[in-house]
């Protein structure tokens, strides 16, 4: 990007995952992103805090915990359960009338308004999440043979699917700032739940389809990380000409 211009792209964790399956994109995203992988509490360097298991309560932390982060030219990330816990940011930053992200991104999940609950397993059934993980994808095979790392996932992936659990859909007005959709395409969510992300657009939507899983963004990182920088600049490009024109920017 042209320019000193930077933006700070906070990355919120799928469930079962801490903030380090975000690391490796420091090496690959372009200097003007910042990345700020959000480390929430019980795992990765948290990993002596107890979980937190109410959605609305996790969505509380991490406002609190990274104002600091979003003040100035900053973007949203999230992925599965981070794009749940993305949107929940973004309303709560809202309400208490706080600095707005220049962009929310959403990938792999449904709609806040099209949460499918049954799609996810009894959280005290081991068997059960030990079959979604592998459903999902995603998790490296040493994990399921070491009998520390799985009790270490199944008690994250436990804790964050009571987190989506508790969340309730409540209709709010769309949100103010573009909005940026990304899905894989043998994903097992329905393809209308995620379409429908756009009706919680209030401005600029886009919805990027790629081959792949829900982990997509692993399978197919480097086209990824490509459509996320694209659609970043063209947030960061939308700003700038609102403030010099007072246009809305428009969907891609």
């Amino acid at each position: 990007m042209a320019g000193s211009a930077r933006v700070s792209l906070l990355c919120l964790p799928c469930a079962g995952a801490s903030a380090t399956m975000y690391l490796r994109w420091r090496h690959q995203l372009p200097r003007w992103i910042e990345l700020v992988p959000v480390e929430l509490p019980g795992r990765g360097m948290r990993m002596g805090e107890r979980f937190v298991e109410t959605y609305d309560a996790q969505v509380a932390r991490i406002c609190a915990e990274q104002a600091n982060a979003m003040h100035g030219s900053f973007a949203i990330f999230g992925h599965s359960m981070g794009a749940l816990l993305a949107y929940g940011v973004v309303q709560r930053l809202r309400a208490l009338g706080r600095p707005l992200p220049l962009a929310l991104f959403a990938s792999g999940s449904s709609a806040p308004s099209q949460r499918d609950l049954s799609r996810l397993p009894d959280t005290h059934d081991e068997a059960a999440l030990i079959a979604d993980l592998r459903k999902q994808g995603g998790t490296p095979e040493e994990v399921f043979a070491s009998a520390e790392l799985m009790r270490i996932t199944l008690d994250t992936l436990g804790a964050d699917y009571r987190v989506c659990q508790s969340f309730e859909y409540t209709a709010d007005a769309p949100l103010p700032m573009p909005l940026h959709v990304f899905a894989g395409r043998q994903d097992d969510i329905d393809a209308a739940r995620i379409e429908a992300w756009s009706a919680h657009a209030g401005g600029a939507f886009t919805l990027d389809w790629f081959d792949g899983g829900h982990f997509f963004i692993r399978q197919h990182e480097a086209a990824f990380l490509a459509a996320l920088t694209r659609r970043l600049g063209q947030a960061m490009a939308g700003r700038h000409q609102g403030s010099l024109h007072g246009h809305r920017l428009d969907a891609a």
